[in-house]
């Protein structure tokens, strides 16, 4: 079968078990008692981001690509800040960053400050010591998750006050009525098993399609490989924009960005040959920065809260697209 045809179907399945099992995990949620704000942070975000874990471990375990596992992960950070800035078609008059609480440049602070650890590791770990203790895992994996917790906790803490605001904006009644917890927790499973089954494929069609386009390892993780592990995110954002929930679309889109650098950890506890991020490409680099950059776009949005738009998109989403522009040109001339 063709390589594009059989990474088409990848995609399709992932789009379409990743909408579902969101919506299985939203139905849990309510029929435990979570608030949905904390959805969107959390558990949208963990659950959307599956295929971005997955598709990292199995390129470095059973496809030896650690430049794909970085690079795709990565790269999903830049493409959920793509996805942010496309909100915006759906945000009628007024810009997406005045539609949201400001509370989440708490999020983006984080996000910056952990990419810049990502950055830093690729570019400069080389020289950095190399613990006996730990054989092959960096360090810094360790410091990933402690941020991360520490974010999540310093989140939660700014959140807490407004769960009911933000869970009230799907409605109060039941939308899952008339599905069990049993059934969603069996319907969850499947669609997960689903989704880990297709994103073990990617790492392998996107070696394929390098050698076959001659592209580089980079440059296929962070634009088909990011693109497609991405497509839950962009289900859940553009399902809970439709709704006006654009809070919720925001939380899970940045907080997935926070996921996805546990997620390198995790990716380095698998790679036994080395530390991860000091065995990839300096480029790699790039697209972190880029993502950083595109963080930083977001808080001047968020500062400054314009109420207008160049046709369909506001500044800030115009400069977020050509920052993922200028990201994938990097890696793209640089194969």
């Amino acid at each position: 079968m063709n390589v594009w045809l059989q990474f088409g179907i990848c995609a399709a399945v992932i789009l379409y078990s990743g909408s579902r099992l969101s919506i299985y995990g939203d139905a849990i949620a309510e029929k435990t008692g979570l608030g949905r704000n904390w959805i969107g942070l959390v558990l949208l975000a963990t659950v959307t981001s599956l295929p971005e874990l997955i598709t990292g471990i199995s390129s470095v375990t059973f496809n030896d690509l650690p430049d794909m596992a970085v690079s795709g992960t990565v790269g999903s950070c830049m493409f959920n800040m793509m996805v942010i800035a496309l909100l915006d078609v759906l945000s009628k008059n007024r810009p997406v960053s005045h539609v949201v609480h400001d509370g989440h440049m708490l999020s983006c602070g984080f996000g910056i400050i952990l990419l810049g650890l990502v950055a830093i590791d690729i570019g400069f770990g080389k020289y950095f010591p190399i613990l006996t203790a730990l054989n092959s895992i960096d360090p810094t994996s360790i410091l990933f998750i402690a941020v991360y917790f520490l974010a999540m906790r310093l989140i939660y803490d700014y959140e807490k006050v407004r769960l009911n605001e933000v869970a009230g904006e799907l409605g109060e009644a039941s939308q899952h009525g008339k599905l069990s917890l049993r059934k969603c927790g069996l319907l969850f499973l499947l669609n997960s098993i689903v989704i880990v089954v297709a994103a073990c494929f990617l790492p392998g069609l996107g070696e394929s399609i390098a050698k076959q386009t001659g592209w580089g390892e980079s440059f296929i993780g962070s634009s088909f490989i990011a693109i497609t592990t991405s497509l839950p995110e962009i289900t859940v954002s553009f399902t809970a924009a439709r709704l006006g929930s654009f809070d919720m679309a925001v939380a899970n889109l940045l907080g997935s960005n926070l996921f996805n650098v546990a997620i390198l950890a995790v990716t380095d506890f698998c790679y036994v040959k080395a530390p991860l991020l000091r065995s990839v490409s300096d480029v790699n680099a790039s697209t972190a920065i880029c993502a950083m950059i595109a963080l930083a776009v977001v808080v001047v949005g968020l500062t400054f809260r314009s109420e207008k738009k160049f046709w369909f998109l506001a500044g800030d989403a115009i400069a977020i697209c050509v920052v993922y522009v200028i990201a994938n040109t990097i890696l793209f001339l640089s194969h």
